[in-house]
């Protein structure tokens, strides 16, 4: 029991380790994917944070899967090669006595995995759907970022502004070309602010400057110079998106028959077992020869998670494409695994007696 806890408390800390390095990868990446969309004007900067979190919501489930195979892998690996594993089986203990303190350890994280896939993923891909839709509804200007051109109306706008003063309200050298009636009008200005009248309305508010307008198809042109100009600003309205099977509550999706459902069942049910299983093909997977290469298993063993993700992936897209039933989908990637874990226990614990016996 003192070895069982010890190994339990090693596990604990690879995958502390293992899971901060995972989510600081996977931040960066969603974080520069959002902050270009911010720099491009198809994000407000605003909407950053919420929506880095909601992805990160949605790839917790898969990341502390990877966590729990890698955790169990590289700490009974290290065992092998420090010679405790050793020192654990010639005590007259198996290789499935592992399977228990494994178990006990991987049983929080399966069960984390389940709420995340099963409520919290559903819940983030609403909320993160709902929240992109009233960005997008939002004041024209509220996305427009400084040097770069933004297009609004179906194109029918354009706004560019050079310099943007958040605390005071005021911006700098102005373009707005817009068409109107048949005509195309640009207006260049020095300065301008927004305004919002008692009614809600908004408006840019620009100051000296000038107006240029032309009829496509015509030379004739008018200049206009001014002092005040006003260009109503409105807000987009909020389109409805249809129902989605990712974005579904789990009793709604389990009373929905459809193939399209069925697949994003299958898909949320599988990575709570998934992580079981996977942290269970770590124990025979974790063997390393002292005397050979340290990096041997952990290759076999992302080879071994592409192959179980892929799996369930291509079962999800079978259901969801009614080439499949749901419930040989949800069992044949998981039996699949289940054949190469019996298979590697076998070598691992009986195979190697086999050996020595007939050498002997």
């Amino acid at each position: 029991m003192i070895f069982e806890r010890a190994a339990r408390r090693e596990f604990a800390q690879a995958a502390a380790g293992i899971v901060v390095v995972l989510l600081a990868i996977v931040t960066s990446i969603q974080l520069i994917r959002l902050l270009k969309d911010a720099a491009g004007g198809e994000l407000a900067p605003e909407g950053v944070l919420a929506l880095l979190g909601f992805a990160l919501v949605k790839f917790l489930p898969m990341l502390l899967s990877l966590t729990l195979f890698v955790a169990v892998l590289m700490s009974l690996s290290r065992m092998y090669r420090d010679s405790e594993m050793v020192v654990w089986l010639n005590s007259g203990m198996s290789l499935t006595t592992w399977i228990r303190p494994v178990l006990r350890f991987a049983l929080p994280i399966m069960l984390t995995v389940a709420v995340l896939s099963l409520v919290l993923a559903p819940w983030a891909n609403q909320a993160q759907s709902e929240f992109q839709a009233g960005l997008s509804a939002r004041s024209e200007l509220s996305s427009v970022s400084p040097g770069t051109f933004k297009e609004v109306r179906g194109g029918r706008q354009v706004y560019f502004i050079e310099r943007l003063d958040d605390v005071a309200g005021r911006i700098g050298n102005v373009f707005v070309a817009s068409v109107q009636e048949g005509k195309l009008g640009v207006v260049m200005s020095d300065s301008g602010a927004q305004e919002i009248r008692e009614d809600g309305s908004r408006f840019l508010v620009l100051q000296r400057g000038r107006r240029y307008e032309v009829e496509p198809g015509s030379a004739a042109f008018r200049i206009m110079d001014f002092e005040r100009y006003l260009v109503r600003v409105e807000d987009a309205e909020v389109q409805p998106k249809g129902p989605s099977p990712r974005r579904m509550p789990l009793l709604e999706l389990i009373q929905e028959s459809g193939p399209e459902m069925r697949g994003e069942l299958l898909w949320r049910v599988s990575l709570p077992v998934a992580a079981v299983i996977l942290a269970l093909l770590a124990i025979p997977l974790s063997y390393v020869n002292p005397r050979a290469g340290r990096s041997a298993n952990m290759l076999i063993a992302v080879i071994v998670y592409a192959i179980y993700s892929n799996l369930i992936s291509i079962c999800q897209a079978w259901v969801a494409g009614g080439k499949l039933p749901f419930a040989v989908g949800v069992l044949l990637p998981h039996l699949l695994m289940l054949l190469p874990l019996g298979l590697l226990f076998y070598r691992r614990t009986f195979g190697a007696f086999t050996w020595r016996r007939q050498r002997s």
